[in-house]
């Protein structure tokens, strides 16, 4: 298994509160916002004289495939503001699935992006993005400038006097000059001040408006979720695929290259100790004696290869006592508590029986650990699956490493890998798995 602890860059020791108003994801927030208004502006339009368009003359033959055009006009667009997301909000949204006609020719074309409800979900995004645009756009930019403006007040006061003729902000006034102004130093640091606040605030206000943005494009403009089930369904079968076949590999390769060897030489020896055995009995019993040392050894290989496939007992006693068999194989001395008032499904056993193997591999190998736990337990449906250690920490899932390897398997089964580990330790390593009793 391939180490998965490696060193981790520490944060930055400015607040994040400090940091927020200067940051690009704060600009780029903002300028999501900025350019929501006018695209929005585009897409509504647009989506009304489509809809406008298309139903005016459905009486005719015409309405039908122009209403099919300005749907895929639309999908078009979808497209564009699935790529300014990507840019300015870091959403990564995939491509809804492409029309795929039942039947060829134009007609075949024009029913199917008719009855596709990706087509129909963004003609509605650009029906309801168009009011929520102008809103968050009038909010953030009201509430950005005007917190930018007030803090650098000091900055500009002095153009109230040199081209307004009045001595600073006026707050209230009768419209003959009596009024009441900012402008003595007091008033002018404390408008600073209430710009500074509202600086502060600002990136929050912002993100607050994005994240309704952010379902908006994932909901409508992205794939629909059984469409999104069935990649995943694939890729799971794909994961499950490349692992049998590698256990496969696996499996033959330790028979060929141990108990197999061993046990044609074995035979070599049997077959010269029977030639030997009228003429020198010693000899052959020397050799039949060798023979079955070899025996034991071939015995105890298999055995280990049958434990790799699947240990006799976690077949026969369940979890706690195979996990307790593998704990006091383990270079760190384990502690191990199963909670469970009945057993799951045997796949989901062998599952958690070969994460707990591989962890406590990992620990052994590469966390420099002085003692390790394993908890299981199951809650709701899940059986979830706690391994903990003592180590240096920095265990990552990227790719290439043994956990994010383990990470795909569980994911075959709709399962979950979660890791805290924070450098110099302690690591954390939770797996849930569907229960399946």
């Amino acid at each position: 298994m391939d180490t998965a602890y490696a060193p981790q860059p520490r944060g930055s020791r400015v607040p994040v509160g400090v940091r927020a108003p200067f940051s690009g994801r704060t600009w780029r927030e903002f300028l999501y916002l900025f350019l929501s208004l006018p695209m929005s502006i585009v897409m509504f339009t647009y989506a009304i004289a489509v809809i406008s368009l298309g139903a005016g003359l459905l009486v005719t033959f015409l309405g039908i495939p122009l209403l099919a055009g300005g749907l895929a006009g639309n999908r078009g667009l979808g497209s564009v503001e699935r790529a300014r997301a990507r840019g300015l909000l870091a959403l990564d949204v995939a491509d809804p699935e492409p029309v795929r006609p039942s039947k060829p020719g134009v007609m075949g074309w024009v029913g199917a992006v008719l009855k596709s409800g990706v087509s129909w979900r963004h003609l509605l995004y650009s029906l309801l993005h168009f009011p929520w645009a102008v809103f968050s756009f009038v909010l953030s930019v009201t509430f950005w400038t005007i917190g930018w403006a007030l803090l650098a007040y000091p900055l500009w006061r002095w153009t109230f006097p040199a081209y307004l003729d009045q001595p600073g902000i006026q707050m209230w006034g009768d419209g003959s000059g009596n009024g009441f102004y900012l402008d003595t130093t007091a008033e002018i640091w404390i408008t600073s001040g209430m710009g500074l606040l509202l600086v502060l605030a600002g990136p929050w206000v912002i993100r607050g408006l994005t994240q309704v943005d952010r379902v908006m494009v994932h909901g409508l403009l992205g794939p629909s979720s059984l469409a999104t089930r069935v990649v995943e369904l694939e890729s799971d079968r794909g994961v499950v695929v490349d692992t049998a076949a590698a256990d496969l590999r696996r499996i033959e390769r330790d028979l060929h290259d141990g108990a197999q060897a061993r046990l044609v030489s074995l035979a070599m020896d049997l077959g010269l100790a029977k030639e030997k055995l009228a003429q020198d009995p010693e000899a052959a019993a020397r050799m039949v004696d060798e023979a079955h040392g070899e025996v034991k050894i071939a015995l105890q290989e298999l055995r280990d290869l049958a434990r790799g496939i699947h240990p006799a007992i976690l077949t026969d006693r369940g979890l706690g006592p195979a996990l307790s068999a593998l704990a006091a194989r383990c270079t760190v001395p384990v502690k191990v508590t199963v909670d469970l008032d009945h057993r799951p499904a045997a796949a989901i056993e062998g599952i958690a029986y070969f994460t707990v193997s591989e962890l406590l591999q990992n620990v052994s190998k590469h966390a420099r650990a002085t003692r390790a736990t394993v908890d299981v337990w199951c809650t709701a449906d899940r059986l979830v699956v706690l391994v903990t250690d003592d180590g240096r920490g920095g265990a990552r899932t990227d790719a290439g490493t043994g956990l994010a390897g383990l990470a795909e398997r569980l994911g075959s089964v709709d399962g979950l890998l979660i890791v805290d580990s924070p450098i110099d330790g302690p690591t954390s390593i939770t797996a849930e798995l569907p229960w399946r009793g």
